[in-house]
């Protein structure tokens, strides 16, 4: 399977301080999140996740980070800034 993928960050996923994996989020048809990359191809802008999933990048990405506790939130389509918009209500009201 190979899919282009545009407006794409490359988001970090943290619990603390402990990095649990970088996943692909960007623009399809759809937005997307990927399973966990396991190889960032620079020169093609080819990224392949664990399942297999192949897919193209356009264009400059960007690089992000987030906790685990947000991270369905990426799963539901929120972009990385969204979701920091959605941290800095108090409370954590949005998990």
């Amino acid at each position: 399977m190979s899919t282009v993928v545009k407006n794409w960050h490359i988001v970090s996923i943290s619990e603390g301080e402990e990095l649990i994996g970088k996943i692909l989020w960007g623009i399809c048809v759809d937005y997307i999140s990927t399973s966990k990359i396991v190889e960032i191809s620079p020169h093609s802008q080819l990224i392949k996740t664990d399942i297999g999933s192949l897919y193209q990048v356009i264009g400059e990405g960007q690089k992000s980070q987030v906790q685990m506790k947000d991270f369905e939130l990426l799963r539901h389509g929120f972009s990385p800034k969204q979701i920091i918009q959605l941290n800095l209500a108090p409370n954590d009201f949005f998990h």
